[in-house]
């Protein structure tokens, strides 16, 4: 099992904490521009950098090329961002699972377009579990399937949403609210703020794509 953890230059509260970024045996780390910063901040150092790194003074660009191994310098006008750029760097481990941090929160625009790379990226590589995570929350797609979810301490809460076309023959166990055979449709919010009951709970649905969002309150 190889787990890559893409850390990007959104705002530095929206990473995850180090607890869990060290909570993974060998995992590879890889800073999108900011992002190397917010890791070695932790005491993490990346096997990689990549981006064009023009939000670095020139004290932390100098600190990136002393301590980073491998470091991959784009010129700032390109098509992808340095986000995307990372995350395709990722791929090239052929990992099992990408986790993705330091991309939410901040302007919304960047969020969005993070939420549809994720999703082209899974849509693309089906078989790679691929999450985006900060303090309180993690994102990820789902396809027509079943799934098996495992309960963790670090997210109580469980919602389903559907992306683009209704999810349907939905069929939820082992949480509090279970469902047979039922639809999320575009702009529902009945499948929000579940929970799983034991050690695991499961989805399973026959067409549409699912946004699951596992969740925990700030005060908890």
């Amino acid at each position: 099992m190889t787990v890559v953890v893409v850390c990007a230059g959104g705002p530095e509260e929206e990473v995850v904490s180090s607890d869990f970024l060290l909570s993974f045996d060998d995992a590879k780390f890889i800073g999108a521009d900011h992002g190397t910063m917010y890791l070695l901040n932790r005491g993490i150092t990346p096997d990689l950098a990549v981006g064009d790194f023009d939000s670095l003074t020139n004290e932390e660009w100098q600190l990136v090329q002393e301590r980073v191994p491998k470091i991959e310098r784009h010129i700032p006008e390109k098509d992808e961002t340095d986000t995307e750029l990372a995350i395709l760097k990722a791929l090239d481990y052929e990992p099992t699972e990408i986790i993705l941090t330091g991309v939410t929160g901040g302007r919304l625009d960047h969020y969005e377009a993070n939420l549809h790379i994720l999703y082209r990226v899974q849509k693309m590589h089906p078989s790679i579990e691929i999450k985006m995570i900060n303090n309180l929350n993690c994102l990820q797609f789902l396809w027509p399937g079943q799934h098996r979810i495992v309960s963790e301490r670090y997210f109580k809460y469980l919602s389903f949403f559907a992306f683009g076309d209704a999810v349907k023959n939905v069929t939820l166990r082992n949480v509090k609210y279970e469902t047979t055979d039922e639809i999320i449709d575009i702009g529902t919010t009945r499948f929000a703020s579940n929970e799983i009951i034991g050690e695991y709970a499961s989805i399973s649905f026959s067409n549409g794509i699912c946004l699951m969002i596992r969740s925990i309150d700030d005060k908890e």
